[in-house]
């Protein structure tokens, strides 16, 4: 059984892939002839002349083509205003003032309980 090169056997890929390009370009011509004939016969029933369907055509690809229009930004106090606020977790055993809900960004208090392995003891009784 002979080897083949890799070059080989990447212009033998190269040669399938080119084959089932052919194919797929001969199945779509063959699909939209068929799509054409209908349209053509559509237009033919209804009395549709082709300056109509061309500017049919014209308006679809212009909606595609339009610009987009800007985001608007929106302020950050609308968005909290709409969300509901969240119970602290977790409470600072040294100063009583300093929450955190367990969300975001820890604090480093926090972070200094976990390493100290206390963060159990600053957890928040549920009321």
């Amino acid at each position: 059984m002979a080897r083949t090169t890799v070059e080989a056997q990447l212009a033998k890929l190269k040669k399938q892939r080119e084959a089932i390009e052919a194919k797929e370009k001969a199945l779509l011509a063959k699909t939209n002839d068929k799509v054409i004939a209908e349209i053509v016969a559509l237009a033919k029933k209804h009395n549709v002349t082709i300056a109509e369907l061309t500017a049919a055509l014209g308006k679809s690809k212009s909606k595609s083509k339009a610009p987009r229009k800007a985001k608007t930004v929106r302020k950050a106090t609308k968005t909290s205003d709409k969300r509901a606020k969240v119970a602290p977790k977790y409470r600072n055993p040294s100063d009583a003032n300093q929450t955190w809900t367990g969300r975001g960004r820890t604090p480093v208090w926090v972070q200094a309980l976990k390493d100290a392995g206390t963060l159990d003891s600053a957890i928040i009784a549920a009321a």
